[in-house]
């Protein structure tokens, strides 16, 4: 009996949907059969090295689907393109699942941010980098919102 659960416990933590596989990891299995057509090197990895302008992806998918198998993929794509990819799982450290804020997304993202620059930007240009962001952050906390003049226009339906 121990020795089936050793060996039970083995197989279950070689599939722990909760531990994307790193890119180029030998136990990938490409799905893109039974997922849909499309790749992620090629669909949202064009839309990045191609637009002149900033873009916005979403990538979604259910728990354990292997999204961040794929993002992984991507950021080593991205990387050999010579692109600067911050990729971090939004895990407890940054994040409580249970009680998400977006100010903590922000302050995730700004400090894997500023973690993967430390090592390939001069600490003057990061300092003034912050400074900015946080001057905007201020200018916006102190910018007056006023719903008085807003309309709203409402349509009758009618069953």
């Amino acid at each position: 009996m121990i020795q089936n659960f050793a060996f039970l416990k083995r197989i279950y933590n070689a599939f722990d949907p909760f531990r994307p596989l790193p890119a180029g990891d030998p136990a990938y299995v490409d799905c893109t059969e039974v997922r849909g057509e499309s790749d992620i090197l090629v669909e949202v990895g064009r839309e990045i090295l191609y637009s002149d302008r900033m873009t916005s992806q979403l990538y979604a998918g259910h728990r354990g689907a292997g999204k961040s198998t794929e993002l992984l993929r991507l950021q080593q794509f991205l990387d050999e393109q010579g692109c600067f990819v911050v990729y971090f799982p939004a895990d407890e450290q940054d994040i409580d699942p249970e009680d998400a804020q977006y100010t903590d997304i922000l302050l995730a993202c700004t400090r894997h941010l500023i973690e993967k620059l430390k090592d390939s930007t001069s600490p003057t240009s990061l300092l003034n980098w912050l400074n900015e962001r946080w001057q905007d952050l201020k200018d916006l906390a102190l910018t007056e919102v006023s719903l008085q003049s807003l309309s709203v226009s409402t349509k009758e339906l009618l069953l």
